[in-house]
């Protein structure tokens, strides 16, 4: 049987001829993922799936009989039937730390935005209101030697509590992650209970991945602790968070400030409170898009199939006891 190689993620043209040297390659990238007969009718038929935005559904794995590796363009694979591939003797591999530093960087990035009032104050003078000195109504907090609360400490929140420690003087807080003592030697950061640390940072920044325990770990009540003056950053899946929740509190001025990547719904509607509001930093889910990290992570994919196919163990595999099978 040929092994033939299914593309619908974003890889590079010399991508596409690494993998064209062993295998056949089937390319979608500039076609449509959904509604397309053509891309259904290749994936009845592929070995390997790199994929990009396709749904993969147990309806979908049934038309596709002879699918033994799946390759995500992205760390977080929460979209997809694990149990159920694993079940049927799929490999899934996903793209960690090659984004680790990008993310980091967008995460610090709207710490500061929000912090420093930048996208509310760059309106300020485009609409024309800088007419004179600024005064109390334009301040903003510092960043520099504050306390910075990371919900989550793995590779990403570790690269974020870095620039803050090592950067600007943070003291550094952490909870839900089990206890990194070299990070707390490195860093100094304090290891506690998630209501401490809301109760006491001035910036927190969440970067748990999104698995059941975590869908809606900040509700209400917790963003209730959090000081009028801190900034919420979330970095790591929209659904972490209750929207509605952080929207009220939000209009409340508890927290003062919220930086956002991510949302319960993307693209995020246009009817959402949060586009009106000064006190939010928003983007378009952007934390690793740098032209040289998704390039790296399309190379990460393009490997991990590379290798599968090639009976090697693949760089980062998510359950690699059906690549064993």
């Amino acid at each position: 049987m040929m092994v033939r190689i299914l593309v619908c993620g974003a890889v590079s043209d010399r991508q596409i001829a690494q993998m064209r040297e062993t295998f056949s390659v089937d390319d979608f990238r500039d076609e449509p993922v959904n509604d397309n007969p053509r891309l259904e009718a290749a994936l009845a038929e592929a070995t390997a799936l790199i994929n990009g935005g396709l749904a993969i559904t147990p309806e979908r794995l049934d038309r596709a009989p002879t699918l033994r590796v799946i390759a995500t363009i992205s760390v977080g694979y929460d979209a997809y039937p694990v149990d159920e591939l694993s079940r049927r003797g799929i490999l899934l591999c996903n793209t960690p730390d090659v984004l680790t530093e990008t993310t980091a960087d967008t995460g610090f990035a709207l710490i500061m935005a929000a912090g420093r009032r930048v996208a509310e104050l760059d309106r300020f003078v485009r609409q024309g209101d800088w007419k004179s000195g600024i005064g109390p109504a334009q301040f903003a907090v510092d960043i520099h030697g504050k306390t910075l609360g990371m919900i989550g400490l793995g590779r990403i929140g570790a690269a974020v509590a870095r620039r803050g420690a090592l950067g600007f003087g943070m003291s550094v807080l952490y909870s839900n992650a089990s206890q990194k003592p070299e990070l707390e030697t490195e860093l100094g950061a304090r290891h506690c209970e998630m209501s401490v640390l809301l109760a006491e940072a001035d910036y927190v920044c969440v970067t748990v991945p999104l698995v059941e325990e975590t869908v809606h770990l900040i509700g209400a009540a917790e963003l209730a602790r959090m000081k009028s003056t801190a900034v919420f950053v979330n970095i790591s899946r929209g659904k972490v968070v209750d929207e509605a929740a952080l929207v009220a509190a939000l209009q409340k001025g508890q927290p003062g400030a919220a930086g956002l990547d991510v949302f319960e719904t993307e693209p995020l509607p246009a009817d959402s409170p949060l586009i009106g509001m000064d006190n939010v930093v928003l983007l378009p889910h952007v934390g690793s898009a740098t032209h040289e990290t998704r390039d790296a992570m399309a190379q990460r994919a393009v490997d991990n199939v590379c290798q599968a196919l090639s009976g090697e163990s693949p760089i980062s595999p998510v359950n690699l006891e059906s690549w064993r099978r």
